[in-house]
């Protein structure tokens, strides 16, 4: 009896051990409440040699539930110092690769995956400016769908969602500005390019060619008033023979 207990205890002490060693790769303070109370109750059941520790098995579960939506697997949880920060979470042969948390040295935080030391899968960087990127990674880049929210001036306010080509914005995407107008439509190298269409809060919105998130090339302008304007475009000026057809049905040509 006394040998069983003295076997039991000494599990306990591990476990004691373990929660104390997970404690401190937590800054959460729900999880640190809970891993306390988990750790008092194991110390309880050690002094008094209980048998039955029940009580303690609604504060594990709730441990583990926390860590999975945080998405951090506590098992395997190391820390490297690199060579742009410090990274705390999963790692593989030396580097980084699972779930876990950069702290930058410029004062930016990655949280998500990684792969062979890189950022791999879906993450979230909180840049130092204030600005947030939420989305997908490949090869330690920006790469598949995401979100940016820009929190410094004059941006502010903006918001991006749609696809990132090696961290640029590229491809389908859609820019929401502060002002409550709104773009739609292609993307290159981070710049609006191609077609797409631009909708201003007063309801007037133009479809049509751009370029370094200018209108370029052809264009038509619907006005709020229910006139249409066709015409072409270079860096945002109107350039030649613009044809505007009013509601009411009358044709007007202007040059430029």
């Amino acid at each position: 009896m006394e040998q069983n207990i003295k076997k039991n205890n000494n599990i306990l002490f591990e476990l004691v051990n373990d929660l104390l060693g997970l404690k401190n790769y937590s800054k959460d303070n729900l999880i640190i409440k809970t891993l306390e109370s988990v750790i008092n109750k194991l110390n309880y059941v050690i002094n008094e040699n209980e048998k039955n520790i029940e009580l303690i098995k609604n504060d594990i579960n709730t441990l583990y539930n926390k860590f999975e939506k945080l998405n951090i697997n506590t098992k395997d949880n190391q820390e490297l110092q690199l060579e742009y920060g410090r990274y705390v979470g999963e790692v593989v042969n030396g580097l980084a690769e699972g779930q876990g948390i950069l702290y930058a040295y410029d004062g930016s935080r990655y949280e998500g995956g990684w792969k062979n030391g890189k950022q791999e899968g879906n993450g979230i960087l909180y840049f130092n400016n204030g600005d947030k990127y939420e989305g997908e990674w490949k090869n330690g880049k920006k790469e598949g769908k995401g979100i940016y929210y820009y929190n410094r001036e004059p941006y502010k306010g903006d918001r991006y969602e749609g696809e990132y080509k090696n961290n640029k914005q590229e491809g389908k995407g859609i820019l929401y500005y502060k002002n409550g107008d709104r773009y739609e439509g292609d993307f290159k190298k981070g710049k609006q390019e191609g077609k797409g269409i631009l909708y201003f809060k007063d309801g007037t919105r133009y479809e049509g060619g751009c370029r370094n998130d200018l209108p370029e090339g052809n264009g038509i302008i619907y006005y709020n008033n229910g006139d249409r304007e066709m015409g072409d475009y270079h860096n945002g000026n109107k350039i030649g023979k613009h044809v505007t057809l009013t509601k009411d049905g009358k044709i007007e040509e202007k040059n430029y």
